[in-house]
C-alpha cells in the first residue's frame, strides 16, 4: 500500500508555504500574461508536465479547481521546502514516485505569468 498524505478538508484555503500569501485574478483571464506564461511553461515545464494527462508530474489541466492560485505559484516558486512542510505537496510528491519537482528558479512575476496560463486550461 502507497502512503499518503491526507487532503485537508477546503484544498482551497491551503495556501502552500512560500513568498506568495495572495494573487487577485482578474474577472477575465489577461490574454497577453497567459501567451506569455504558456511560453514559459512549453520551455521550463513541458519536459515532466503534460496538459491532457499525468506524466512525471501532475497534468495543469484543472488545477484551480484543486489547488488555490497561492498553491500553485508557491509550489513553482518553492518545491523544495513544499514537497517537506505541505501535505499536498508531500501526497503529490508520493503518488508521482518520489519523483521531486524540479526548481526552475522562475520569478513570481514568471509563475504568475504561468499561473494565469493554467486559467486557460480549465
Amino acid at each position: 500500500m502507497v502512503e499518503t498524505a491526507e487532503e485537508p478538508e477546503d484544498p482551497m484555503a491551503n495556501k502552500g508555504i512560500g513568498p506568495v500569501s495572495e494573487v487577485t485574478l482578474g474577472a477575465e483571464i489577461d490574454e497577453a500574461m497567459a501567451a506569455e506564461g504558456k511560453s514559459i511553461f512549453e520551455t521550463m515545464c513541458a519536459a515532466c508536465h503534460k496538459i491532457d494527462e499525468k506524466f512525471i508530474g501532475p497534468s495543469p489541466k484543472g488545477i484551480l479547481k484543486r489547488r488555490s492560485p497561492e498553491w500553485v505559484m508557491n509550489m513553482i516558486l518553492n518545491p523544495e521546502q513544499m514537497i517537506k512542510e505541505d501535505p499536498v505537496a508531500k501526497a503529490l510528491f508520493i503518488e508521482f514516485n518520489m519523483s521531486p519537482m524540479a526548481n526552475q528558479n522562475l520569478t513570481e512575476d514568471q509563475a504568475r505569468k504561468v499561473l494565469e496560463y493554467f486559467r486557460t486550461l480549465e
